[in-house]
């Protein structure tokens, strides 16, 4: 969940995984310093000035291959940007400090103002300064100053970065067990990079820290109460602010929620579940159309077709037809091998509407794997597509590494072993964002080098107004249980996605959309249990279906998933406006 890839064109921009706040502050040498102590960061004012577009980044930030490319490149101009002052230690504020950058877009009707609402894309470790720029012309852009931030530890103010180490992991979703060691290899270097570019800021790069800071940022502002719009990891953060602060957070929406009672580590083995389930929902839909796509008639059957191929290409990988256009701004596979496939499945049977040419793809690869021939330009453009990932700088952030240590992982190496060899047979499907055996892998935390100061804050309701949990049911990264289990723990209300596959909602899903504006706006709740539909299946009739048999359409297969992920999310959608 921690890259945006072609297919994940959801709300959360970049995003990850996993919580788990069951226990309670204990250790009183971490409580933040009484109020008086913090007298001097609650009482500042923010500074703001015009925002500039950021510089570019310096050489070892940049991609191997290529440069990261802004997509909000000449729209920074309509946001406003300070720098709050915040300590780096709330137990002891003498300590030092950070700068953490804030940007604002005023609400358009000062009459219709509703307050300030801060948003956080997810994580940890993504970046928030531009969301507000993502909704300047919705309804929200009435009635809010709109605020986004970069958390401690994100940007440049107040970087966390790991060094960039050589990743000895062999490229293949099903690993032997001789294999695992690389794995093991790579977590215990991982965690020692990071020890290296963190310094001593690491164990104060928390959720909880930055859960301050946005009470911090919340004063600056000379706002007696925030509203809150978090994704993914952000639905986290804002639970966990509420907990603290709870007479500060007015109303609050968590979109793609973590589930409150897993621990990062079962979130991680719980993504690669999502991933199968998606798949898994595919076949099904294929099984019932096999006079269309000739993959088998049962759910089973389709699957074990998939599998037959996997071993097949394992041997005789499919090479790709010619090589991509010059300006072709994705990765492009120079062959179809069995990992490829997996990773293929993984990301394409998200997204509901794509279906239909998932399963092209994966017929046209039987062909050619039977024909020992090259895929198709067609097949092999929608496949790249799919495939896409962010190019990795060299030096790599290192929040994402840090928070995610928050609790205390397994250091036994057989348990994760263990589990390699269950996901490596039942979850090879790799996503990514984590999924497949990476998620049952050891990771940094497993050698962590610090002790968190304090323990996850325990997430309640007390004292602010009911909010919103939204939840898709075919979501990986956060999966379904999430929802529910957010919306009990603080007694909020649940809009459930059906048929949905995506992550993040608001913004993109027009129920949703329409049910959150009302609520944020005007304060109207939706039933404490509701439900809203996603994008529709493609309308390829069933075998067992009156329509008319179905012809194949004449679009291209590129032309196809252009229409059906045309529906970004407000944060992803640059305007000249």
């Amino acid at each position: 969940m921690r890259t945006v890839r072609g297919v994940q064109r959801g709300a959360g921009v970049v995003l990850a995984f996993g919580i788990t706040a069951v226990l309670t502050l204990e250790s009183s040498t971490a409580a933040p310093a009484a109020d008086n102590e913090l007298t001097t960061f609650y009482g500042q004012k923010l500074d703001w000035q015009q925002c500039e577009d950021p510089e570019p980044l310096p050489p070892e930030e940049q991609p191997d291959d290529g440069v990261i490319v802004d997509p909000w490149k000449g729209q920074w101009k309509f946001m406003e940007c300070a720098t709050a002052v915040v300590p780096m230690n709330y137990a002891k504020p003498e300590d030092g400090q950070l700068r953490i950058e804030v940007s604002r877009i005023k609400a358009k009707d000062p009459a219709r103002r509703r307050g300030a609402l801060i948003s956080n894309p997810g994580g940890p470790g993504g970046g928030g300064l531009s969301m507000p720029l993502g909704a300047r012309e919705t309804k929200l852009a009435e009635a809010f100053d709109l605020i986004g931030f970069q958390p401690r530890g994100v940007g440049r103010a107040s970087q966390l970065h790991c060094e960039r180490i050589k990743d000895p992991r062999p490229d293949t979703t099903r690993p032997s067990d001789e294999q695992f060691s690389a794995y093991t290899d790579y977590a215990r270097a991982r965690e020692a990079a990071c020890r290296r570019g963190g310094g001593d800021l690491r164990p104060y790069i928390s959720t909880a820290n930055t859960a301050r800071d946005m009470d911090i940022i919340r004063a600056a502002l000379g706002e007696k109460k925030i509203n809150y719009l978090g994704y993914s990891y952000g639905t986290y953060l804002g639970a966990v602010y509420g907990s603290l602060f709870p007479d500060r957070l007015n109303r609050s929406v968590l979109d793609s929620a973590m589930h409150p009672g897993w621990l990062w580590r079962k979130q991680a083995l719980m993504q690669s579940v999502g991933v199968r389930y998606n798949v898994e929902q595919w076949a099904e839909w294929v099984a019932e159309r096999d006079n269309t796509y000739h993959l088998g008639t049962s759910r089973q059957d389709v699957l074990a077709a998939v599998e037959a191929l996997a071993t097949a290409l394992a041997d005789n990988p499919v090479p790709l037809d010619r090589k991509p256009p010059e300006d072709w701004p994705v990765s492009w596979p120079e062959k179809f091998d069995r990992t490829t496939l997996d990773s293929f499945l993984a990301q394409a049977t998200q997204p509901r509407p794509i279906w239909d040419v998932t399963a092209e793809v994966v017929g046209e690869l039987r062909r050619a794997a039977d024909k020992k021939t090259v895929l198709s330009r067609d097949a092999g453009t929608a496949a790249a597509t799919l495939l896409s990932e962010q190019d990795k700088p060299k030096l790599d952030p290192g929040v994402y590494d840090t928070v995610s240590c928050e609790v205390e992982w397994p250091t036994d190496l057989n348990t994760y072993y263990k589990d390699m060899r269950r996901y490596r047979a039942k979850y090879p499907f790799r996503d990514g964002n984590g999924s497949g055996v990476i998620g049952a892998a050891p990771t940094n935390c497993t050698f962590r080098s610090f002790t968190p100061p304090e323990k996850p804050v325990s997430l309640e309701r007390d004292g602010y107004p009911t909010g919103l949990v939204i939840q898709g049911d075919g979501d990986p990264a956060t999966q379904y249980e999430g929802g529910p289990a957010m919306a009990d723990a603080l007694g909020n209300h649940l809009i459930s996605v059906r048929d949905s596959g995506e992550h993040g909602h608001y913004g993109t899903n027009k129920c949703v959309t329409q049910r959150v504006d009302d609520y944020l706006i005007h304060g109207i709740l939706p039933p404490r249990r509701s439900n809203c539909t996603a994008a529709p299946r493609p309308s390829v009739p069933a075998d067992t279906s009156p329509a008319a048999k179905h012809t194949a359409d004449r679009q291209s297969k590129q032309e196809r998933l252009d229409t059906a992920l045309e529906h970004r999310s407000i944060w992803q959608q640059p305007t000249d406006k």
